[in-house]
């Protein structure tokens, strides 16, 4: 097992000033939101070089300035300013962050971005974005796996960026770089937002050198101990007992106690079975579940270690001793995919600085079928240590991902509740804060680009089954579904994110059905909009209420292809003809995952089969069809004749037009290769 020295030592190595980020969230004119965290207490200096000369000097505790103390040498400063004058649009806007250390004031400033390396492109000393009057463009992607053996999809968007700025500049940098295949005449406009929609971490599925990095992070970083609940664990009575005990790495799946409850029909069952093992799917699943992260400290240096390269060079990846030969193969074979997502770590961390980024949850990010059923809610959050390791995980979110997204609605009592968390990690304060999380309902926002970006919360507003407790859950409940129907009024275009597909592909659809049906959803991750009733019609009926938008481009992950369609819905507004009115249009375009995959063959297999059982010819589609949806699929240009599921680590790049309407959509994919997606007017189909 990994050896790891006592937190709060100092590290052999300085740390350095900026652990991770910064990273650009919410910014407006009038609005600028940047994440980062440092290395200790600082005050701040922002300054802005487009428009009038401005400067912020900010101590933690100010208006705009929010810090969080999670260790001795890590702090997490949340940056949210208003600007007046408003900033101007449609050019570069460069800024520049320096730091002082609080307790010396008379100490020099440290630019971050010199202390930073790579931070900047070429030709630039300062990170900059652009603030288009309107989205003309934007990135998307989900599930990023740290130790999947493929490339980075956030290293394929940055080189993108390198791509637009040597264009911009008249240089000929643009034609050595990965994205040259993109000519001067098919480059996009500046990209307005990069929008990550779901699974940025991996919480279930982590890699042996990862977890042994994990460990090293948390000492350097001085993390405090966590009390682990009394008796969940017995003998591991606290977060470095666990990091020492035997079953701690690769073992994990081990440690949960049986616990015995009534199932559906009435069958005695023990926790273990159903979190770690048995004949159904787990909730921490027994395929990824060997180092599933279990504390607070894991959770928070796993962030830092996916966003930023900087703390890697003070870590040791050697395999350590006590391995048997075949998990130290399986050590070696993940530590070699994991050292080449290193090393694009630099080029992720400077993208994010540069474009306005967008996170929501998946399962992933907390757990694997996080919420899939009313049976799972009920166990999962019925046992002590499960409450607590799925609470460690959304308190891990908050910090390093939704804070950025709506800062206003995490206020001072709440992350007040979150500081208590951070400086005693299992006391009465800590599973307090859990329960404030666990039942908070602010994690969905809208941020107001043109079109606006309406983002879906899909876990935490479930429509529980009440025919039967293991039925999937409904991705959002009606109180959900009513507020969306509010928002979306009155809109003529919308960008819509919503993490698991609205439209998906029918097969798979319907293998999750039968599975459903037998009583295991668990077994095929039966979480797609329509595997509730209630929610299907919901959101469709959302869609084609004559009052929301015209045009819906709804932007998902989660399935690890990337595929699309356009849909047209017939209206059923009032005083039309239910069978012959238009109703809107609805570009739904999947983009998974940024480093994942789904298992080629299978896929292969799948996707002719979905061709040929539901094409417009098809007895079986004539029979299953709803008769007032019309699919166009499109077809990724440069594969196989029949494919049209898009298989590969890569990002999504949509253009849009002044109404909104995608007029271009392309998958970047790892090496530099370029796939768009055509139309297939011919293989149209009444769904």
């Amino acid at each position: 097992m990994p050896q790891t020295h006592v937190p709060g030592t100092p590290p052999e190595a300085p740390l350095p000033w900026v652990l991770a980020g910064p990273i650009l969230r919410q910014c407006t004119p009038t609005r600028w939101v940047c994440w980062l965290a440092v290395r200790e207490r600082v005050r701040l200096r922002v300054r802005f070089h487009s428009g009038p000369p401005r400067e912020f000097l900010l101590a933690p505790g100010e208006p705009g300035c929010t810090v969080l103390h999670a260790g001795a040498h890590l702090h997490y400063v949340m940056l949210d300013l208003t600007l007046d004058p408003a900033l101007p649009q449609d050019v570069w806007l460069g800024y520049e962050i320096a730091l002082q250390p609080l307790e010396d004031p008379q100490a020099a400033w440290v630019d971050a971005a010199a202390a930073t390396p790579d931070l900047c492109y070429p030709g630039h000393t300062t990170p900059g974005w652009m603030l288009p009057a309107r989205v003309h463009s934007l990135l998307h992607g989900s599930c990023r796996k740290p130790h999947h053996p493929a490339g980075d999809g956030l290293a394929e968007a940055d080189a993108l960026l390198a791509t637009l700025l040597a264009a911009q500049q008249g240089t000929r940098a643009a034609q050595a770089l990965p994205h040259e295949a993109l000519q001067h005449e098919a480059l996009p406009q500046w990209p307005s937002l990069l929008v990550m929609t779901g699974d940025q971490i991996y919480a279930d599925d982590v890699a042996g050198p990862m977890l042994h990095a994990i460990h090293q992070v948390v000492a350097l970083l001085g993390l405090p101990n966590e009390a682990l609940p009394s008796g969940a664990l017995p003998g591991i009575p606290d977060a470095q007992a666990l990091y020492r005990h035997p079953a701690g790495f690769y073992r994990r799946e081990t440690l949960l106690p049986r616990h015995a409850r009534q199932a559906e029909p009435p069958q005695k069952f023990a926790l273990n079975d159903l979190l770690f093992g048995g004949v159904e799917k787990p909730v921490f699943t027994t395929d990824s579940a060997h180092n599933h992260l279990i504390t607070l400290g894991e959770v928070l240096a796993m962030y830092l270690l996916v966003w930023s390269p900087a703390l890697w060079a003070l870590v040791d990846l050697s395999a350590p001793p006590g391995l048997d030969p075949a998990l130290r193969a399986r050590y070696d074979r993940e530590r070699a995919a994991l050292e080449n997502f290193v090393q694009g770590l630099p080029a992720a961390r400077r993208l994010m600085a540069h474009l306005p980024t967008a996170m929501v949850f998946d399962d992933h990010d907390i757990t694997d079928d996080w919420n899939i059923s009313r049976e799972w809610e009920e166990v999962a959050y019925g046992h002590p240590l499960s409450r607590r390791v799925i609470g460690n995980a959304l308190l891990g979110y908050l910090i390093g991902q939704g804070w950025g997204n709506r800062p206003e609605v995490f206020t001072p009592p709440l992350l007040a509740a979150v500081q208590a968390s951070l400086q005693a990690p299992g006391q009465p304060a800590h599973d307090e804060a859990i329960t404030q999380l666990l039942a908070f309902g602010q994690w969905h926002y809208t941020w107001p680009t043109e079109p606006p970006l309406v983002v879906l919360d899909c876990r935490t507003h479930r429509w529980r089954s009440e025919s039967s407790p293991r039925k999937p859950s409904g991705l959002m409940d009606w109180e959900a579904l009513t507020d969306l129907q509010q928002t979306l009024k009155g809109l003529p275009a919308v960008l819509l994110v919503s993490p698991s597909p609205i439209i998906g592909v029918k097969l798979i659809e319907a293998l999750q059905r039968v599975f459903t049906w037998a009583g295991h959803p668990l077994m095929v991750d039966a979480e797609n909009w329509m595997a509730h009733p209630g929610a299907g019609h919901g959101i469709l009926n959302i869609l084609r209420h004559p009052r929301t938008p015209q045009h819906f481009v709804v932007l998902s992950g989660d399935v690890h292809y990337s595929f699309v369609y356009d849909v047209e819905l017939r209206s059923r507004g009032r005083g039309r003809s239910r069978t012959s009115a238009r109703g809107p249009n609805i570009w739904q375009i999947c983009s998974s995952g940024l480093r994942n995959a789904f298992p080629p063959r299978l896929l292969d297999t799948l996707d002719v089969a979905n061709r040929w059982l539901y094409s417009p010819r098809s007895p079986l589609n004539w029979f299953t069809r709803r008769r007032h949806m019309r699919v166009i699929p499109r077809k990724p240009e440069g594969i196989a004749h029949g494919r049209r599921l898009l298989n590969g680590s890569g990002v999504g790049l949509v253009e849009l037009d002044a109404q909104g309407v995608p007029w271009r959509i392309r998958e970047l994919m790892e090496g530099g290769r370029v796939v768009g997606f055509t139309r297939r007017e011919n293989e149209s189909r009444w769904d």
